[in-house]
């Protein structure tokens, strides 16, 4: 089965709590706080795997998580950290967030490993909170949770050279005598479901990666048949060799079915037309091939490349193969992602809001929300009065106090966060 599209939904795990405690041992007067820091949470990654082939797996894996860290323990004992959860792939795997789009990764090389979700950071025991002037404090941090996020799995083939045309143009055959691939080969009158992957191996011609596109049809580039699914697995392709069927026996007219696959792959993203092109006029041991060939050659003049091929007799196939090879080493890669699809970086990044959101729900009453306030409430234990005071510090310390004044709080007003009552004090 091939399978080269999956939704997921990706969650690391959750950083454990740090703890309240105190050393008890005998003969230890006033041993102190001891509690331990909570340990980290499991992050989620992926690795590139050359022999994977398909992502059938992650297509019936609709959840992943990562382990969560372990509370802290007392005597100043650290929580385990949480397990990673790592997912092979195959090269050519693309990740983005099902959201926005954004591009996360990227996995061209085998065990190239990268970041997708990355686990909570375990929060610290009272033992990390003691100072010189509170040496038994009563305070402690709740671990951060860790990044949730649905994400799109795509795979795109890593060939140089994409070999694409209408159906039964015979590309399969054409790769299976150039190659070791093994597709199936039939006088089909529809497309290939599966692009065929093969490295050329034929004496005389340096080696390089070979790919079958599944035929295109009119309309592919719109949705039409399987066309999109297929289409973006020339992306990766540096050169294209334009397979057209010569022969008289074809009910098609060569040049109709060249200017169509072109409109095709302009509809297309990323400048696919823009890729040079081998036209390779097949079956020219067939009846008619010549004239066919020369209609062909007086309608597109001498600015495309054509070389006449036969498959079944092999006349030409060396050739074909050698130039091929030439402008694939003069032909630098292409950038497959659009300017709005790029993040920028190779993982996701979850960044922790840094403003907060002030309502006036009636004189003399306001209401404070926002990532912050959640931010800080997650990490403190807001049921002691030590820690409820270290929280409304830390948010006096981020601007919170002059946000309100900006709102027009006075002395006395009402300050509702997290849902609970403060007064606000000048």
């Amino acid at each position: 089965m091939f399978i080269d599209e999956a939704t997921i939904k990706i969650k690391a795990g959750k950083g454990g709590n740090g703890i309240i405690a105190f050393r008890r041992e005998k003969h230890v007067p006033k041993g102190g706080p001891a509690g331990g820091d909570g340990g980290d949470g499991g992050s989620v990654f992926f690795i590139a795997d050359e022999g994977m082939t398909t992502l059938q797996d992650l297509k019936f894996q609709k959840h992943v998580r990562a382990e969560n860290g372990e509370d802290g323990k007392p005597k100043n004992m650290h929580g385990k950290n949480g397990e990673d959860s790592i997912l092979a792939v195959p090269i050519g795997t693309i990740v983005y967030d099902q959201e926005t789009n954004e591009v996360l990764a990227d996995l061209t090389e085998h065990d190239q490993k990268v970041l997708i979700a990355e686990g909570g950071k375990g929060g610290r025991g009272n033992k990390a909170f003691a100072t010189s002037r509170n040496k038994a404090p009563r305070i402690q941090e709740n671990g951060k949770p860790g990044e949730t996020l649905t994400i799109r799995v795509e795979l795109k083939l890593l060939a140089d050279v994409g070999i694409i045309g209408f159906p039964s143009v015979g590309k399969s055959t054409f790769i299976r005598t150039v190659t070791d691939a093994r597709p199936k080969v039939a006088d089909y009158h529809f497309t290939t479901l599966i692009p065929n992957l093969g490295v050329v191996n034929m004496q005389g011609v340096e080696s390089f990666v070979l790919a079958d596109m599944p035929g295109l049809i009119e309309g592919a580039s719109k949705g039409t048949g399987l066309g999109i699914q297929f289409l973006k697995h020339i992306e990766r392709t540096r050169v294209l060799l334009h397979m057209l069927d010569m022969s008289e026996m074809n009910p098609r007219n060569p040049y109709k079915d060249y200017v169509t696959i072109n409109d095709e792959l302009k509809s297309y993203r990323y400048d696919l037309q823009k890729r040079p092109q081998i036209v390779v006029a097949n079956k020219m041991d067939a009846p008619g091939a010549q004239k066919r060939l020369d209609d062909f050659k007086q309608k597109t003049g001498t600015d495309v490349t054509v070389i006449p091929i036969s498959t079944i007799t092999k006349d030409n196939v060396t050739y074909l193969l050698q130039k091929t090879k030439e402008l694939l080493d003069k032909t630098d890669p292409f950038p497959i992602y659009d300017a709005m699809d790029v993040g920028g970086h190779m993982r996701y990044v979850h960044e922790e809001g840094m403003d907060f959101i002030i309502k006036k729900e009636k004189e003399g009453i306001f209401r404070v929300t926002g990532s912050m306030v959640e931010n800080m409430a997650s990490k403190h234990n807001l049921n002691s009065a030590e820690a409820m005071s270290r929280f409304l510090n830390a948010l006096k310390n981020k601007g919170l106090d002059d946000k309100l004044r900006d709102a027009g709080a006075q002395d006395g007003d009402t300050i509702i966060l997290n849902n609970q009552e403060f007064e606000f004090v000048e």
